[in-house]
């Protein structure tokens, strides 16, 4: 069965034919730490990570990478007004966000590099900018010249007056054109900055994510994610820039060869916004939920579908899990025989609706259909029911496999911990690396710090 995704750039639903198969590629806006991750943050992270788990299905080796920004006007905002140096403000959030992610069962990222760790790439990006005159410098800024790029607006296909507007235009002395974006910006004495050609500042949003999904893997990869929040200027700029920094004016594809994008988390039909104060943070959803049904939740609507956010969502998603588990569980795990899933009617009618560009209402109404089928079946039926159903809600993320929490107790974790350490001296790589798996799988995270091996656990 092929996999066909939404490209939002061709506005078509394509099949997707990785640049090469042997190695898939995806890129993510990953979240901006400063603060707590809201519901809208949440349900980007999830339906790509449900998006990679597909993929995986098909193609054995898919490389994701989902960046951190450490570095915005906002950080320096928040890190000012709590009177703490920025790092620790984003060393802090970026763990809880990681945690939370891991909550709702969302892998983390193959690689997840820190916009802070790359400014010297960005500042190569940019010289090359300038030297292919698609850039300039006036007032201490590095400016991107937009006219400069004959495709500019073909993925949000925007007109000359909704770009002016959509962007929030200012009206600044540093700008040739009103539409130019910063690549490049001074920094106050007391501000965080770097040293540059164009004096100490610090880089520009958009630019952070063409350097790290460059460095990481390289142009053009397969697909980038992110919600349709940030297709202008956000995805616009970073096709301009990419473009521009290595083939000037060449196609958007040149960048990346599919746009996924997920639509927008309303709260009772209104838009989520600070100024409103509707925004549903994560870590607050999660003292009343546990992260499998705030998971659900998010993947009851097709994720290309507005989704409407409130309470009774969530209190049907909570029913419907534990419908399926009572259903399922029916047949304990372990009683399970292994039959070839590939065979399996159900499995493939489910898999296929997941193929078919995350098409999660249908394949969710699969499982429920599939289940009322146990109570008439006989027991080797009913066996291949709940290995195709555990197999079904294991691939959208919904199933964790029951755990002796007694067993798992503070000393076999640090007990593994000290195996994993003893094979990194001994360079098992391979088997530190499994140990690390192994943990992650029960939700402990480790870090290596100067200091040795710490650990946390996820909720």
């Amino acid at each position: 069965m092929d996999i066909f995704i939404f490209d939002s750039l061709s506005r078509k639903k394509r099949e997707f034919i990785p640049i090469d198969a042997n190695k898939v590629r995806i890129y993510a806006c990953g979240p901006t730490v400063y603060d707590y991750a809201h519901i809208g943050n949440a349900r980007m992270a999830v339906v790509t990570d449900l998006l990679v788990r597909v993929l995986k299905k098909k193609y054995k080796n898919v490389l994701f990478v989902s960046n951190i920004t450490d570095i915005d006007d906002k950080i320096i905002n928040e890190s000012e007004k709590l009177k703490i140096p920025f790092k620790e403000l984003t060393n802090k959030f970026s763990k809880i966000y990681n945690n939370e992610m891991l909550s709702l069962n969302v892998g983390l990222p193959d690689i997840q590099p820190k916009a802070t760790d790359h400014i010297d790439d960005m500042i190569l990006m940019i010289e090359k900018l300038i030297k292919n005159e698609c850039a300039y410098v006036m007032n201490n800024h590095v400016m991107f010249k937009v006219e400069s790029y004959k495709h500019y607006g073909k993925l949000s296909r925007r007109t000359l007056e909704e770009q002016l507007e959509g962007s929030r235009i200012e009206i600044a002395d540093f700008k040739q054109n009103a539409r130019d974006f910063i690549l490049w910006k001074p920094s106050k004495d007391e501000q965080p900055g770097w040293n540059s050609p164009w004096g100490r500042g610090r880089p520009g949003w958009h630019i952070e994510c063409s350097t790290m999904s460059k460095k990481c893997l390289d142009t053009p990869f397969d697909i980038h994610c992110g919600g349709v929040d940030l297709t202008f200027p956000h995805h616009e700029n970073e096709i301009a820039q990419s473009c521009s920094a290595f083939k000037p004016n060449s196609e958007p594809e040149n960048f990346s060869k599919y746009w996924f994008h997920n639509g927008f988390v309303t709260l009772n039909g209104e838009k989520m916004s600070k100024s409103l104060g509707n925004i549903q943070l994560v870590n607050d959803l999660l003292k009343k939920y546990n992260g499998e049904t705030i998971r659900l939740s998010l993947l009851s609507a097709h994720y290309r579908q507005p989704l409407n956010w409130n309470k009774n969502i969530l209190e049907q998603s909570k029913k419907t899990l534990l419908r399926i588990k009572k259903n399922f569980e029916k047949i304990k795990v372990k009683d399970f025989k292994i039959f070839d899933i590939n065979k399996n009617e159900f499995y493939v009618e489910f898999q296929n609706s997941l193929f078919d560009d995350l098409n999660t209402p249908k394949a969710l109404s699969i499982i429920g259909k599939n289940l009322n089928k146990i109570k008439e079946k006989n027991h080797e039926d009913r066996q291949k029911i709940a290995h195709a159903t555990f197999e079904a809600l294991n691939l959208l993320g919904l199933y964790k496999e029951s755990k002796n929490d007694e067993d798992f107790d503070d000393t076999l974790i640090k007990k593994l911990i000290n195996e994993r350490n003893e094979a990194r001296k001994q360079k098992n790589f391979e088997k530190a690396d499994e140990i690390r798996q192994n943990l992650k799988k029960k939700n402990i995270e480790i870090e290596d710090t100067k200091d040795g091996t710490v650990w946390t656990k996820s909720k």
